[in-house]
This record gives structure tokens, sequence and C-alpha cells, in this order.
């Protein structure tokens, strides 16, 4: 267990699936002294060392008052930005997402907090055709399906980076990259999620047949919620001043790679499938590196993409 002793932690999006990870992994755990700020939908987790708050961080007075005498921010609120939501409204949740991430950056600044760390998207860079590291973040435009994501992702991480160099005193700001992160606590609504929870969904609910939008053959590197909380609290122990850093597998897999290991792990493998083709035939292939956050906070993932089904299946049986 990492350990942050004697400080006080906020993690905002308390509610949502990576801020009840967080909170479910430091619950009871007494080196942590946890501030959780939610919005509209009620927290999971119970425990005696969280505390509770609820806040519209749209409001930057609001973000002011959750700040006071807090020595970390992890945030992590914001409301998705899925192909599913930005097929309906390219723009969707652009505007709230930027004016939340603008607000809390100027209250912890003011607050005086220690260290920020907040999840910038790996839908920043561009579509190069290679391994993207690091450097390549700004390199040319993001691939049009990611493109409203992206640039909102690269403009808060200018911003964070002068919070974070240009003042006298500056804040420590922290800006992971997660690849596309799935596990407990995930959002499996079809009409909102990522297509690997809805195919998690499809397989646990025997779906016949089992659809796909496209050919499948989309790459992603998929990480396990449990190691991005890993490389969250690795981050805030070890590092003091501004970094941007890619966090994943280090493995990328489409569609149908994860169709298929779904289906053996649940043993549908009398599954039917069907393909319907999409607007927007452009097949996007990503892969990172990721050894820049184990050479600075001994981050590397550990779980194995199979196990991380696995458990995911496991829980979606168990609560939904």
């Amino acid at each position: 267990m990492i350990r942050i002793k004697n400080k006080r932690i906020l993690v905002t999006g308390a509610s949502g699936f990576i801020g009840t990870n967080l909170i479910r992994r430091v619950a009871d755990v007494q080196q942590y002294d946890v501030v959780g700020v939610f919005n509209t939908r009620k927290p999971k987790i119970k425990a005696n060392n969280i505390h509770y708050v609820q806040a519209d961080l749209r409001n930057l007075v609001e973000c002011r008052e959750v700040v006071k005498n807090v020595d970390y921010v992890c945030m992590l609120a914001g409301r998705l930005s899925t192909t599913a939501i930005m097929s309906k409204n390219p723009l969707g949740p652009i505007t709230d997402n930027t004016a939340i991430n603008v607000n809390m950056l100027e209250a912890a600044y003011s607050a005086g907090v220690e260290k920020y760390l907040w999840l910038s998207s790996t839908t920043g860079y561009p579509q190069l055709g290679r391994v993207l590291i690091e450097k390549d973040f700004f390199e040319s435009d993001p691939p049009t399906p990611y493109e409203p994501v992206g640039w909102m992702s690269r403009y808060i991480e200018k911003l964070s980076m002068l919070y974070s160099t240009k003042p006298k005193n500056p804040m420590a700001v922290i800006s992971l990259r997660p690849t596309a992160v799935f596990g407990e606590y995930d959002d499996f609504d079809f009409e909102t999620c990522h297509a690997l929870p809805a195919l998690v969904r499809r397989v646990v609910e025997r779906h016949s047949p089992i659809e796909i939008w496209g050919s499948g053959d989309d790459e992603r590197d998929w990480l396990y919620i449990d190691d991005l909380i890993d490389a969250c609290l690795l981050a805030l122990e070890r590092i003091n001043n501004y970094v941007a850093v890619n966090v994943g597998s280090g493995r990328s897999y489409n569609l149908m790679n994860l169709l298929s290991k779904l289906l053996e792990i649940d043993n549908y493998l009398e599954a039917k499938v069907v393909h319907h083709p999409r607007n927007n035939g452009q097949v996007l292939r990503r892969q990172f590196d990721c050894s820049k956050a184990k050479e600075l906070f001994n981050f590397s993932a550990k779980t194995p993409i199979n196990d991380g089904l696995e458990k995911t299946i496991c829980w979606y049986k168990d609560n939904i």
C-alpha cells in the first residue's frame, strides 16, 4: 500500500468511475485523510476517513470553498466524453469540463495547494502511425473522432503547465494521460458508455446477436482501473514538479480481440456477431510508450488484460 502521510487529499468526482475506485482503495486506511466532492449522484463508498461534500465545480465560488485546508487535489471530476455521447453532440460536455478544470486550477493555486493531479487524455495525441511518446502530444491536430476532447485536453495541459512553472510560488501539477480505462464501477449504459463496457454487458446478458459498430479493427491501449489508481497514488507521492506523462498498459487490442476474450471468459462461445457500418470508416490504431511513468515514479501496469476483463465481468454480474 502506497502511503501519503499527514496530507489532506481532495478527490473530485467522488461518485464517478475513477473517483469511486480511488476512494475505495484508501477507505479506512488511517494514513489517508480524504474529502470527496460530488455533484448530484451520491457516493457509494463509506469509511471513517472519508468526508463528503456536495458542490457544483462549474461555480468558482464553490471551488474555492472545497479546496480550503487541502494539501493535495486529485481532479477526477467531469462529464463523460465517450464516442456515443460525442456522436450525438460533437461538442458534448466540452464547455462544462473546461469550466470545471479552469475553476479548480485557479481555486487550488489561490488556496496554496501543494500538489494538483488531474487526468488529461490521450485523445490529444495526433495520429502518427507509430508508438506515441509524450513529446508527440502537440505535434499536429488530434484525429477527427477525438478532436473536441483532444483540444480541450491540450488547453488544460498548457494552463496546468503555466500554474506549475510561471508564478513565484508555483503549484506542482501532475498531468496523467491515461489510455482507455475499464473495470469495476464503470458506466455500462449503452447511451453513454465506452465500447468495452458495452461489450461486457452484451456478453453477460447473452445478446444475440452481439452488435459491433464498424469493423472492430480500431486498436486502443486498455488500462485496468486498479492500475490507474496505483499510478495516481504513486505520482502524488513521488512527483514534486510539473509533469505530463502517459499511463497505460503498453499493449493495444482491437474490439474483436477483446470480444473473443470476453466470450471465452464468460463461456459464450456460440455467440453470433453482427457488424454495422458506420459513417466514418476511419480505423484508428493507437499505441503509447508508457516508459516515462516507470522512470519518474516507478509505475507499470500489473494487471493482465484477461484478469482485468474477468474481474469486470464478475463485478457486473454481482452489482448490475
